[in-house]
């Protein structure tokens, strides 16, 4: 984890709830992405000719932002949209530092969710409750019962619009399978058999699976999660007290260690762009990653498993046989107490998660966006781009997911865990010393 710490210490934002903009929807503008064009379906609401909008985003999020939607709010407003990308790793400290060290540069921030609390705690995020309430035309109905009390809401208070409904799934190398009379897993049992299979077959030139075992929560954290939910585990009871040294979370830190030996090298030194990088070149068989690499592998312009791939559902483990989908990331998208133009944040937050541009974001060549809205999940044309993919993506964010603990302590919480499991990785101890460490360490509220 970064050395900047997020306090728990309550600042009050400068301006805690913000009148109602009374701005419509704006519709998408005349632009293209990954070569698809469309066309403007209504003239813009607000001039913001002169203003410019600065937001801190995730890295994978970097080219939609960059090639999609900085052109069209530029069209649609006349307003310029500057967009900064830093790691998974980073984004959440990089935000509270933008407000507590008095910089302020950004008005928007795109943030993990599990860090609401943090962020929220440090007075980094305008409380957009009233604004919300105020502006029927968000049609906040329509977010994803899922995710949206889940991104967006935090001791009662909502700081964000949900934004990128992110999950994992297992995304398979059938040619590989099929060269070793394989089937996809169903069970982290049959995951192991096909890892140690292929792995050994391989000779160094192939690999039954890659996991992401970097020690940070968007990488061993998912890795670690994937196979505690399998097993039928949580990270934290209904009071928000840890789990982690119960039978599930035990055989999921197990499943870890006994699956490095036949991983892709070095699993705790892999990360998000290791492992797709493996998988879209035909190197390993398994990965168990998030939902937008479907549109990837089948682009043979970034790929060379184009119609050799497919993709199936995490697996179960031990005596579990109730499937529960984990929200691996997945964002909100707020409005920094910084900022200089919080109704114009409040308009390009509002317009960036609206159905129609959701649709459009989804639906692009290499997008890493996935929906936010059930009216963009359920759409004809949402479907059609990932029709391998979709009845798994579809189950998963209209089911009742595993949330991970978004409090002000939790992206330490999470940190700390993912450290000890990497030493159990290591052999530098056993799973249940690791949990053990990890569960005396978390801190609730």
């Amino acid at each position: 984890m970064s050395p900047l710490q997020p306090s728990t210490t309550h600042k009050p934002a400068r301006r805690s709830v913000l009148r109602s903009t009374g701005l419509a929807l704006l519709a998408p503008a005349l632009t293209t992405f990954g070569g698809t064009a469309f066309a403007a379906t209504a003239a813009p609401v607000m001039d913001m000719q002169g203003t410019t909008l600065k937001a801190l985003v995730n890295t994978p999020h970097l080219p939609i932002y960059k090639t999609f939607l900085a052109p069209a709010w530029n069209r649609l407003t006349g307003g310029t949209l500057e967009v900064t990308a830093v790691d998974y790793s980073q984004l959440t400290d990089r935000i509270i530092q933008d407000v507590r060290s008095g910089d302020g540069k950004f008005d928007i921030f795109d943030f993990y969710y599990y860090g609401l609390g943090a962020i929220a705690e440090a007075g980094a995020l305008v409380d957009l409750t009233g604004w919300i309430a105020t502006n029927p035309d968000l049609r906040a109905y329509d977010f994803l019962p899922s995710l949206y009390d889940a991104y967006t809401l935090y001791r009662g208070r909502r700081y964000a619009l949900p934004y990128d409904g992110d999950q994992h799934l297992i995304f398979y190398n059938r040619e590989l399978l099929d060269a070793y009379g394989l089937e996809p897993p169903k069970t982290w049992n049959a995951y192991d058999a096909i890892a140690r299979k292929v792995t050994k077959g391989g000779n160094g030139q192939h690999y039954g699976a890659v996991v992401q075992g970097q020690p940070e929560p968007m990488a061993l954290g998912c890795a670690f999660i994937n196979r505690l939910v399998g097993y039928g585990g949580d990270l934290v009871d209904d009071a928000g007290r840890p789990t982690l040294t119960s039978a599930a979370a035990i055989a999921a830190t197990e499943h870890l260690i006994d699956i490095a030996p036949y991983a892709l090298p070095i699993p705790i030194q892999t990360d998000l762009d290791a492992a797709s990088v493996a998988y879209l070149s035909g190197q390993v068989a398994l990965v168990e990653t998030w939902t937008g690499i479907a549109r990837r592998a089948d682009d043979p312009t970034l790929s060379k498993i184009t119609g050799k791939w497919g993709v199936t559902a995490l697996p179960l483990g031990g005596p579990n046989k109730q499937r529960r989908t984990p929200l691996n990331g997945g964002y909100g998208l707020g409005v920094s107490t910084s900022s200089s133009n919080p109704e114009a944040a409040m308009h390009f937050i509002k317009w960036v998660t609206s159905g129609s541009e959701m649709l459009l974001e989804t639906t692009q060549r290499n997008s890493a966006i996935d929906p936010n809205r059930s009216s963009v999940l359920t759409s004809d044309t949402y479907a059609n781009t990932t029709p391998a993919a979709y009845p798994l993506i579809r189950s998963g964010l209209q089911g009742t997911p595993l949330i991970w603990p978004k409090g002000a302590f939790d992206p330490d919480n999470l940190g700390q865990l993912v450290q000890q499991i990497a030493l159990a990785i290591e052999g530098k101890q056993s799973a249940v010393t690791a949990l053990r460490k990890a569960q005396a360490d978390w801190r609730y509220a």
